[in-house]
């Protein structure tokens, strides 16, 4: 995660944005004040991630109506769906945690 939360402070910076807001999404997003698209974003990941049978065309539309193009929703689609992915292996495979991390519970086996 940290490694990710450094990621977005570059992206955040570079856009002239606070780099703080990356601690604060690390943190929780809902409590991030975050603008409008980068929320939805945020609400379409969570649903995405916990409950992918459960999308719908209005989700898809929600992002639309905060003026992301069908290109920019496919994009981050297939990231979200990436990460899913990479850290379902990761668990599987049970890969070298980061140090504030905790501990599998089956300690590592």
């Amino acid at each position: 995660m940290l490694s990710h939360t450094g990621d977005l402070r570059v992206e955040i910076t570079n856009e002239g944005g606070d780099p703080a807001t990356a601690d604060r999404v690390m943190s929780g997003w809902r409590e991030a004040d975050l603008d409008g698209v980068d929320r939805a974003l945020c609400v379409y990941a969570e649903k995405l991630t916990h409950t992918p049978a459960d999308m719908t065309a209005e989700d898809v539309q929600v992002l639309r109506d905060q003026g992301l193009s069908d290109e920019a929703i496919h994009s981050a689609i297939q990231t979200i769906a990436y990460f899913n992915y990479i850290n379902r292996v990761a668990d599987a495979i049970h890969v070298a945690l980061e140090p504030e991390m905790p501990p599998y519970e089956d300690g590592g086996r």
